[in-house]
């Protein structure tokens, strides 16, 4: 009895990067399940529920991913995500504009994953941190003076609680069927809708309907003017949810039968929230 009792001692004690990741479905297709609730909020510093991820918006194209066992991810990470004190697991960049990366990382941070390479030739990213694997897509961004760096940009795949959470960084092109193809299928997108920067919008909206993601989370919009613009064009095919929140919970059993429009209001982190 006192070598069990000290194994579940054991496997109580390992730190949260340690523990195993529930398998996603990425690259498999999968029906949603009758009777599906819908997604719950949460503050961003509230614990995650078992077999969940939580989503808050920071600003512009940069999120707070969360795991139950505690690790903590940001995309497109500036160097400042507000008042707290947060150092997290893990930080994702893209250098298209110096709002979507920093070339000074707090070096407290154990993992910096930059999503470029040397000029033209891309990174390839495969983190595995038990509890989530973080994955990369390289994709083109348009380079100074009209011309293209290939395989400049990252769209960054988090795979954690059976879910696929995708970031689409600063996307410049429709991704071809090799690249769709190794995004797999994507339950939580954030996706630009600004219009001019990445993508125009007819364009962003035949993404997101190839993707056919539960959720799609809008960013890099740059004014209310400009979100209500991507809404309008969106299609009857989405529905739109508006909690005039900034975080949400996610998990497999309550993503929604339709794909929805997410949008969630930016906000930097505080401490005191």
């Amino acid at each position: 009895m006192r070598a069990i009792i000290g194994i579940l001692a054991a496997l109580l004690a390992l730190p949260a990067a340690a523990q195993e990741r529930r398998a996603s479905h990425c690259i498999a297709l999968a029906e949603a399940a009758p009777g599906i609730g819908y997604l719950h909020l949460a503050s961003w510093q509230s614990p995650v529920p078992e077999f969940s991820v939580s989503v808050r918006y920071i600003s512009h194209a940069s999120f707070l991913i969360r795991t139950p066992g505690g690790l903590s991810m940001i995309t497109d990470f500036t160097g400042f995500t507000g008042s707290a004190g947060l150092i997290p697991d893990v930080v994702t960049m893209n250098h298209a504009h110096e709002t979507h990366w920093t070339a000074f990382p707090d070096p407290a941070i154990p993992h910096v994953l930059e999503g470029w390479g040397p000029f033209g030739e891309g990174i390839e990213h495969h983190l595995d941190l038990g509890e989530v694997l973080i994955r990369n897509v390289s994709t083109d961004i348009r380079s100074a003076y009209g011309g293209v760096e290939e395989k400049g940009n990252s769209i960054f795949v988090f795979e954690a609680e059976g879910l696929c959470v995708g970031h689409l960084g600063h996307l410049h092109h429709m991704p071809t069927p090799e690249q769709f193809a190794a995004l797999g299928r994507l339950d939580v997108v954030m996706a630009a809708v600004d219009g001019g920067m990445t993508l125009a919008l007819p364009e962003m909206v035949r993404v997101l309907q190839r993707l056919r993601s539960s959720v799609i989370i809008p960013m890099h919009w740059f004014s209310e003017y400009s979100l209500e613009q991507f809404l309008q064009q969106i299609g009857s095919d989405f529905d739109v949810a508006r909690p005039g929140d900034s975080a949400m919970t996610v998990s497999l059993r309550s993503l929604p039968d339709r794909p929805t429009v997410w949008v969630l209001e930016p906000s930097f982190l505080q401490d005191d929230e």
